[in-house]
C-alpha cells in the first residue's frame, strides 16, 4: 500500500477516533501515558560496528545511525526498516506534514499512533532541531522468515524543541529532551508482506526507570 492511500485511510481513522491514542509511539506531552512493553532480547543487544551513517534531517536536524557488525541480509533490511521510519517520522515535524514517506514503513495500525504523534507537533507549530543517535540495533524474536523484532536505544538528548514559525530554541524544554528521559528502548514489531517488503506493524518502547532502558544509557 503507497503511502497516500495508507495516509488517506490514517486520516480517516484519526478524525473517527479523535487522535486519541499514540499506538505505542512515544508521547508528545512528557508522562502522556505509560510505557508499552519491550519484548525481553533472548541475546544482549549488538555492539555497536564500526560504521557511523549520518542522516541529515533538514539544515538543523540529523540522526547518527551506529550499525552492528555481522548483520545478514534479512537482518539489514528490518534494521533500515526502523532507521527509515525514524527519520521519516522526524522529517515529517520538520516539513510540517509535507513529507509523509514515514508511512511507507507502517502498517496501518502502527500509522494510525505515529500519525497523531507527529499531528502534535503540527497542531503546536512545534519543530526540533539537533541530533538523535540510534545504537545497539539488535534482531530479535525472529518467527519464520515474515516477523521479528527490532531493538534499537535511541537517545534524544542532543534534539531540542523549536518554534517552527521562526526556528527557534523555546526557553523551556520538555522532560523528553532531558536525561534520563532522553534515552529509551524502542521496540519495533516488523512484518514482511506479500510484496516482500519489511514493514512496522507495532511499537513499542522501555523508558526510565525500567532496566531495559537504563542498559541504553552510556
Amino acid at each position: 500500500m503507497r503511502g497516500g492511500l495508507l495516509l488517506t485511510l490514517v486520516v480517516a481513522v484519526l478524525s473517527a477516533s479523535g487522535c486519541a491514542g499514540t499506538g505505542g509511539d512515544r508521547p508528545f506531552v512528557p508522562g502522556g501515558g505509560g510505557a508499552s512493553e519491550v519484548a525481553a532480547s533472548s541475546a544482549a543487544p549488538t555492539p555497536a560496528g564500526p560504521r557511523t551513517e549520518t542522516i541529515a534531517i533538514g539544515r538543523a536536524a540529523k540522526v547518527l545511525v551506529e550499525w552492528p557488525a555481522a548483520l545478514d541480509p534479512a537482518q539489514t533490511e528490518m534494521i533500515e526498516t526502523y532507521r527509515d521510519f525514524y527519520v521519516d517520522k522526524w522529517r515529517a515535524v520538520v516539513t510540517r506534514g509535507r513529507d509523509q514517506g514515514y508511512l511507507e514503513a507502517m502498517e496501518l495500525e502502527a500509522a494510525q499512533g505515529s500519525a497523531a504523534w507527529v499531528k502534535e507537533f503540527l497542531d503546536q507549530r512545534r519543530s526540533v532541531r539537533g541530533t538523535a543517535k540510534l545504537y545497539a540495533m539488535a534482531v530479535t524474536s525472529v518467527t519464520g522468515e515474515t516477523a521479528a523484532q527490532v531493538n534499537v536505544c535511541v537517545d534524544e538528548s542532543g534534539l531540542r524543541l523549536t518554534d517552527a514559525r521562526t526556528g527557534d530554541v523555546l526557553p523551556a524544554q520538555p522532560a523528553w529532551t532531558r536525561p534520563p528521559r532522553s534515552t529509551y528502548l524502542q521496540g519495533a514489531v516488523v512484518h514482511r508482506g506479500d510484496d516482500g517488503v519489511w514493514r512496522i506493524k507495532a511499537l513499542r518502547y522501555a523508558v526510565h526507570p525500567d532496566e531495559r532502558a537504563k542498559g541504553c544509557q552510556r
